[in-house]
């Protein structure tokens, strides 16, 4: 041990005050894989979650490759449904389905979901404080010890010291905020959960419904877990009354309005701007405290998971930096890590959701008439490959897409 850790050591023992090596803000699946993944190394790993677990999520629940290949190993998927075929409709119009011998992704309730990661995550080693809320966090000041130390102030001024801290409460977290996470696109989600009858539900069984919608760059969803179907909308945020009208007119289409929702949700999906910084000092930011997600779905379940292992990992390496110069140069490391993997894909989802808005009825004939694009939507749920990987690859699919863009 060095000498200025061996001195922050003595100061916390005579303060009788544990300092962690890695403290994690926010309990759902990238905070779940953070504490996981800085677990696994041996370090002391505390995460705090605001709620008490399980807690309900405003998610659609679909699980692709990516998530998939991100769990902790052994993790047993708490699926509700497999999905073998899709039916595509545009604005309810238009409607045909294509199936699959093989599965394409699995459905889960996010309540049941998450806890099972926080249960893996503590399995690994870390502690785990529920009902906690986070007011700030500190890297310099009266709270701060030394230089290696970073303070997360508690609401009810409790104060818990850390070497490095890892933000994954969401885009309108507290710890976003301090790193400086700057948006690009922000979305508005409205989802119910719909109790059905058995004849309902075995109708919907192993296929899901995306509709293209009349809003540009909207879509909606149908996905079914056993006795319940998710059904919900999205759209960009500022549309608010004609997202609400959309998600009623859906769901009267389906023949569904009859049925009352057990739970009617909304949220703001929130994508980073290229240049957002994904940390300061000692305290990186992953999954929706990043604003880490895929601008032309919205899917943030893999972003999360894949960040938030990152994150974890990166984190380890921030705890052991000696100095805020070796702090920083891992900090940057995590970045260029994020950036060269899912900000490229985000960067191609971003092509594909302006493309998508001004031509829907273009993308939905693609991927009910021409079987490369259904393919290729299948190849990209089961994890064999992704939309950048195709783009890079591919050369129709590329002049393609860049053509699309000059257009």
């Amino acid at each position: 041990m060095g000498a200025e850790a061996q001195v922050s050591s003595e100061r916390a023992a005579e303060g009788n005050q544990q300092v962690w090596d890695v403290v994690v803000v926010g309990a759902g699946p990238a905070g779940a894989s953070a504490a996981h993944a800085a677990a696994c190394t041996g370090r002391r790993v505390l995460l705090l979650e605001k709620a008490d677990l399980p807690r309900y999520k405003t998610c659609g629940g679909g699980i692709i490759g990516p998530s998939r290949d991100s769990l902790p190993p052994g993790f047993d998927l708490p699926l509700r449904d497999r999905v073998h075929a899709v039916t595509f409709s545009l604005n309810g119009r238009l409607s045909r389905t294509r199936r699959s011998k093989h599965m394409l992704f699995g459905l889960i309730n996010r309540p049941e979901f998450d806890a099972r990661l926080v249960e893996s995550a503590k399995d690994a080693g870390a502690e785990v404080r529920t009902g906690v809320t986070v007011s700030r966090v500190e890297q310099h000041g009266a709270e701060v010890p030394d230089r290696r130390t970073v303070a997360v102030v508690l609401g009810d001024g409790e104060v818990v010291l850390a070497r490095a801290v890892v933000g994954a409460d969401g885009s309108a977290g507290r710890i976003g905020a301090h790193v400086g996470v700057k948006l690009d696109q922000v979305d508005l989600g409205l989802e119910a959960e719909i109790p059905v009858p058995e004849p309902v539900a075995e109708d919907w069984a192993g296929r899901v419904l995306l509709d293209w919608g009349p809003l540009p760059g909207s879509y909606g969803w149908v996905f079914p877990k056993g006795d319940t179907l998710t059904v919900g909308v999205i759209s960009a945020r500022g549309e608010g009354a004609a997202t609400k009208r959309y998600l009623e007119d859906f769901i009267g289409r389906l023949g569904l309005a009859g049925f009352e929702p057990s739970i009617s949700s909304g949220h703001l999906t929130r994508c980073r701007a290229d240049d957002s910084p994904l940390s300061r000092g000692r305290v990186l930011v992953c999954g929706d405290a990043a604003g880490l997600l895929e601008p032309w779905t919205r899917e943030g379940i893999s972003f999360a998971l894949r960040s938030g292992r990152l994150a974890g990992e990166w984190a380890v390496r921030v705890a052991e930096a000696h100095d805020a110069v070796d702090a920083r140069r891992q900090a940057l490391n995590y970045a260029f890590a994020i950036k060269a993997g899912l900000g490229v894909e985000m960067g191609v989802g971003r092509r594909m959701l302006q493309v998508f808005s001004r031509r829907p009825g273009l993308m939905h004939a693609a991927v009910t008439g021409f079987r490369p694009a259904w393919h290729a939507f299948a190849k990209i749920t089961r994890g064999t490959t992704t939309l950048a990987e195709i783009v890079r690859t591919n050369g129709v699919a590329r002049r393609a897409l860049e053509a699309l863009d000059r257009a």
